[in-house]
């Protein structure tokens, strides 16, 4: 049938004026073979040689069009919202069976398993504040060990539509590792090599599964590089990929920024197993679209990283630790803010408010007392002793001006590493504090928010008033020099949902002082809402529409970021 034929056929159905729309064939098995929508929002179907009218929301399917050519021409709407799309097809047990089976034959029967403590071990690691549901578990781990093996992985798991996630460290907050679909975990962390170091260009390359930590103690160990380290500093056990894939900060992003400013170039591994690279060795490039940025905070959701390569930073020759402790939050902010606007240059600056103070001197970990105030520790660096005894002088009188109770640094290398490791394990001293203290089953919700740092001290006071008329214990710290705050609160667990509550409003107050609901952590599935009251409704569907260019099966690391499926429960 002709498209003239159907065209004057729709006119004698309807009295809706038709204007002339473009036909792409979906199927070429008698179901359905096109769809369309013309300016009138009409929604045409040809299912088996029939023509099917609905007059409806104007909305076209997510799924791709294919023309006569067997091209890929998109949808025409430049954003993809949630209620144009179909809920995504994945494979039935039986294609799961069948896809594991060609994976062991690619692979080998050890890197594939099933056993349930690796199936817990890949389910949640005890820190997300929202546990995954009962279904929520992967059925089959797969341990990849080069990109031709995810690769070739990715490709099966393509040709039978099994739903899969990315982990390695496992070390995240939001629920990003979690399987909301039924299927496979696939694992970089045994991809652990450092490829390359090139000290004359300061990067280096590295497979998926290598730690900071491990990268920064190798260059440590080879005398041509013991000067060089990432300056990215996140959680401890966190491996370059999630780190690439949350976009993570930690204490070093205030001197050398967060994990996207880090690198120069990665290795990805998309839904149906093509492998990319988004730029070259060069610091700087314009050729073509930024890809690099593109992936960077993707949560895995538009493939898989498997190699990158980090810029490296050289280690400051002399380093100092100062402990600054103030009378409020307001005056510790204020110090921070004018340090900042008189040009000096610090490598790391952390607030700890006075329960987090509490909590330090609990921990016995620290040889000596400190009063239970708020408190700034800064690392203050340059090229010797006495370059930096200058700037000392600085901060102390630019303290003493924002009326600071105490002022100390560190009279040796030992003293602040001790000082900056008790910063770094807070977590762990936190719960230890909160098992002890508060209540043997109690739980950290740890928050993520960011301002800028001209609106942190109201939003700090702000926060504090909220927080007290509820029955919750809290600790803040952040990485104040860019504007981070961890505002996290412990609770008991039939106190969840007041917690809930709690951190809701949180959000609500970072947006009003035009901060964001994730300063390093992502969104995962926890902050799904909050990323869309951030960013608005158009923005969010913008997102989905590069997910589906990308993933048009949808099927890497669903549910993550943004929503995928049109049927999905959950308000978050």
């Amino acid at each position: 049938m002709s498209k003239t034929a159907i065209l004057n056929g729709l006119k004698r159905l309807t009295k809706v004026p038709i204007r002339p729309v473009r036909f792409y064939s979906v199927e070429s098995n008698g179901k359905r073979i096109g769809t369309s929508t013309n300016d009138n929002g009409v929604r045409l179907s040809l299912v088996s040689g029939s023509l099917i009218v609905g007059i409806g929301l104007g909305l076209i399917s997510s799924s791709y069009f294919v023309s006569k050519g067997d091209k890929q021409v998109f949808p025409l709407q430049s954003t993809t919202p949630l209620t144009a799309l179909d809920p995504p097809r994945y494979g039935s047990d039986e294609d799961l069976k069948l896809c594991i089976k060609e994976i062991i034959q690619t692979i080998g029967s050890d890197n594939v398993k099933n056993t349930e403590a690796e199936l817990d071990h890949h389910t949640d690691n005890g820190f997300n504040p929202t546990k995954p549901q009962p279904h929520q578990k992967p059925r089959w781990i797969v341990y990849a060990t080069s990109t031709e093996d995810v690769s070739a992985v990715m490709k099966i798991i393509n040709k039978y539509n099994i739903p899969v996630v990315p982990f390695s460290g496992g070390t995240s907050l939001e629920g990003h590792t979690y399987s909301t679909r039924p299927g496979i975990v696939l694992n970089t962390s045994k991809m652990n090599k450092i490829l390359a170091v090139h000290h004359k260009d300061l990067d280096a390359v590295l497979q998926a599964g290598v730690g900071w930590q491990q990268l920064n103690e190798y260059l440590a160990s080879v005398p041509e590089y013991k000067n060089m380290m990432l300056g990215c500093d996140c959680g401890p056990g966190a491996h370059v990929c999630g780190m690439v894939n949350t976009n993570a900060s930690g204490i070093g992003a205030t001197r050398y920024g967060s994990m996207g400013a880090n690198i120069i170039s990665i290795t990805v591994v998309l839904a149906d197993g093509t492998v990319v690279k988004t730029k070259k060795r060069p610091r700087k490039s314009s050729a073509g679209y930024n890809l690099t940025g593109l992936f960077v905070g993707s949560e895995g959701t538009l493939g898989i990283v498997t190699e990158v390569t980090v810029k490296l930073q050289v280690r400051p020759p002399y380093e100092t630790v100062a402990v600054v402790q103030f009378p409020t939050l307001k005056d510790s902010t204020n110090t921070v803010a004018e340090l900042f606007q008189k040009g000096i240059q610090l490598n790391a600056v952390e607030l700890l408010d006075s329960s987090m103070m509490k909590c330090i001197n609990y921990s016995n970990l620290v040889s000596k007392k400190y009063d239970n105030v708020p408190t700034l520790f800064f690392k203050i660096s340059g090229l010797n002793k006495t370059v930096v005894q200058e700037y000392v002088k600085q901060v102390k009188q630019i303290s003493q001006d924002n009326h600071c109770s105490k002022f100390e640094f560190a009279k040796n290398e030992q003293e602040a590493e001790e000082l900056f490791s008790t910063r770094k394990n807070a977590l762990y001293l936190m719960l230890d504090y909160a098992f002890n203290e508060i209540d043997e089953n109690a739980k950290m919700w740890i928050t993520d928010c960011a301002v800028p740092l001209s609106n942190l001290a109201a939003t700090l006071e702000e926060l504090d008033k909220i927080t007290a008329t509820y029955p919750l214990t809290h600790m803040t710290l952040g990485h104040v020099g860019d504007g981070n705050i961890h505002y996290d609160i412990f609770y008991e667990p039939d106190q969840f949902e007041i917690c809930k509550q709690l951190v809701a409003e949180i959000n609500a107050v970072t947006l009003k002082n035009e901060g964001t609901c994730s300063g390093e952590h992502g969104i995962g599935t926890g902050k799904r809402k909050f990323l869309e009251d951030e960013l608005g409704s158009d923005t969010v569907d913008l997102m989905r529409k590069v997910k589906l260019a990308i993933d048009p099966k949808r099927l890497l690391n669903p549910d993550k970021v943004l929503k995928i499926d049109p049927l999905d429960p959950s308000n978050e």
